[in-house]
């Protein structure tokens, strides 16, 4: 037993983080690998790991995921969410939903509690009601910031591209003291995007991939681009031929880059605990924990360490 050292990352989505939320993206990434961390220590699964630090970003407003997604071009929210298991490859995942406050955990109940996958719209919100999951009005899953945004994107010589760089998908990969990976991703989309838009996020393979035979990885970035060369799967493609996490990472990025002109961010664990945190784009906020030490970063070539000790006592006393 506890063979393993136990390793979380987790991303707060790759893009350009505008200086006024760096603080609180940093901050946000933080605290989710710290609580995901505090499963692990305590001997908990990955998935449980995984999906709270999700959760844990989810209901952070600096993230486009759960509370503070971008909202499509009816001005509504509609989010998406996966979650897998690296031991059997089971998965669960719900694309477009609304009025849901934490679409991780509906699509934590996809895979535990039905035959399917997938679940979408109207479908997944009949699950949601089946599985007492309380409703959530939409309005109170809406930011300010996203609310003007959307307004911005609307005036006619807007240029909603230019928002898109400000991504902010969440994901969260894990390995846990069994041996035992798992990887969660959550989403809000696209700025402004068509009613119905479903991206790389609810997608097995784009969004994120789990298998113990190899590891794990959650992806952020371009959804089209992502879905375009199924990146997460990719990546575990080339550790599956001897790669290390990083440079994995670093060879499928540059794929989607060079073959459709895609820019994003991933994190990965492989099944013998070695991590990465790799993107082209400007930027992407993540954080890990691994031998009770935190490393954290937004830029490229940026990372902090504290001792986990440390970063708890700073976390009480907020940053």
């Amino acid at each position: 037993f506890g063979r393993m050292k136990p390793v979380i990352v987790v991303h707060g989505g790759a893009g350009r983080i505008f200086k006024e939320r760096e603080e609180g993206s940093r901050a946000g990434v933080v605290r989710a690998a710290l609580q995901g961390y505090g499963i692990l220590k305590r001997r908990g699964s990955a998935l449980d790991a995984v999906e709270e630090a999700v959760r844990s970003m989810e209901d952070d407003p600096h993230f486009n995921a759960g509370y503070g997604s971008v909202l499509n071009e009816k001005g509504e929210v509609e989010m998406d969410a996966i979650i897998m298991d690296g031991k059997n490859l089971d998965s669960g995942a719900v694309s477009a939903v609304k009025c849901i406050a934490n679409p991780i955990k509906l699509a934590r109940l996809v895979m535990e509690k039905t035959k399917h996958m997938l679940l979408t719209g109207c479908g997944a919100h009949l699950f949601a009601q089946a599985m007492g999951i309380p409703d959530t009005p939409g309005e109170t899953l809406i930011t300010e910031r996203s609310r003007e945004r959307w307004k911005k994107n609307l005036e006619p010589d807007s240029n909603p591209e230019e928002f898109q760089k400000d991504l902010g998908t969440v994901g969260a990969v894990a390995i846990d003291s069994e041996g035992n990976v798992a990887c969660a991703t959550s989403t809000g989309g696209l700025s402004n995007k068509l009613i119905g838009r479903v991206g790389d996020t609810a997608c097995i393979g784009s969004g994120g991939y789990a298998d113990n035979h190899s590891g794990a990885t959650s992806t952020t970035g371009h959804g089209e681009s992502i879905m375009k060369v199924v990146l997460a799967r990719l990546i575990l493609y080339h550790m599956e031929q001897g790669m290390s996490p990083e440079m994995a990472a670093d060879t499928a990025l540059d794929y989607m880059k060079t073959r459709v002109g895609g820019l994003g961010g991933v994190i990965v664990v492989n099944n013998s605990g070695e991590w990465a945190a790799r993107f082209s784009t400007k930027q992407m906020s993540w954080a890990t924990v691994k031998d009770d030490q935190l490393h954290y970063g937004i830029y490229a070539g940026e990372r902090h360490t504290k001792s986990v000790d440390e970063a708890l006592t700073s976390e009480s006393e907020g940053f």
